[in-house]
């Protein structure tokens, strides 16, 4: 487990990754995000406003986490594959001053991270919010994706993950 701290739109947020957390329904998981595997490189998709990052997004209305990461991985990197959890980010906003609590967010929520090994690369069609993919070797992740230091902690948990 590593916690860190980061400015999201000049809001003070707690960020905690925990490896191979169970996913309970009490949780409130926003959103799923994926390190995509293919021939030892990992993908990186580009979304606008966000730079390069691991695809995924918020898990929509009636989805279940798996079928979210699924989806978002086809909408951001035109890819397939099979997953695996990995683990999640906590998300608090308990040391955000200006936390609204009747805004989009919860003060306590989950980023669910999945490990894709991919089974098919789609051509690439920019019908969805992201405008570039990119396969990179995982020790050019930390010089490439646009995110926080726990990217590169997430990265190596998925590398080094294997199913039980």
């Amino acid at each position: 487990m590593q916690t860190i701290f980061v400015d999201w739109g000049g809001n003070n947020v707690k960020l905690t990754w925990m490896p191979r957390m169970k996913l309970t329904e009490s949780l409130i998981v926003t959103s799923v995000h994926a390190v995509c595997l293919r021939d030892g490189k990992v993908l990186l998709s580009q979304i606008k406003n966000r730079g390069f990052n691991y695809p995924g997004g918020h898990v929509e209305i009636g989805e279940n986490v798996e079928e979210a990461i699924l989806r978002e991985t086809y909408e951001e990197g035109y890819v397939k594959g099979t997953i695996k959890y990995i683990g999640s980010i906590e998300v608090s906003h308990k040391e955000n001053l200006s936390f609204d609590s009747s805004g989009k967010y919860p003060l306590i929520a989950y980023q669910a991270f999945f490990r894709m090994d991919v089974t098919e690369c789609l051509p690439f069609l920019r019908e969805h919010e992201s405008s570039a993919r990119i396969w990179v070797e995982p020790s050019e992740i930390p010089f490439v994706i646009n995110d926080h230091k726990l990217s590169k902690l997430i990265l190596d948990d998925a590398l080094t993950f294997c199913s039980s």
